[in-house]
């Protein structure tokens, strides 16, 4: 959005270089981001957005680690970001978060192995 109009930055941070020695791509890096990460720029990777209507969203791009999940804080700041888009009142301790196993993680991880 021009100017970050109506978006709240959630969390940054500033990534290693070597996260981006990849080609160019649309989950890759650009050359955009190596110049503002190479001078010291943080980036935002979640935030929250409210539209002129009062429309509400929230991105995010730290979902594809499966292990993150089991981390409370991390599934906080999603179920919080849910219910805030959704016009839910906010626990003021946050959305409580469930437990997650080892075993529950790896239950719908598809076979990444190389097929012969």
């Amino acid at each position: 959005v021009e100017g970050m109009k109506g978006v709240t930055p959630i969390l940054s941070d500033l990534p290693p270089e070597e996260t981006l020695r990849r080609p160019d791509g649309a989950r890759s890096g650009n050359p955009a981001v190596r110049k503002a990460v190479a001078q010291g720029q943080s980036q935002v990777v979640a935030w929250a957005y409210e539209r002129p209507d009062h429309g509400r969203g929230f991105g995010f791009t730290g979902a594809h680690n499966h292990v993150s999940w089991q981390d409370e804080n991390f599934q906080r700041v999603v179920l919080n970001a849910i219910l805030w888009t959704s016009n839910v009142e906010v626990p003021k301790e946050g959305c409580p978060t469930p437990q997650v196993s080892d075993t529950r993680i790896k239950e719908n991880l598809d076979d990444k192995r190389p097929r012969r």
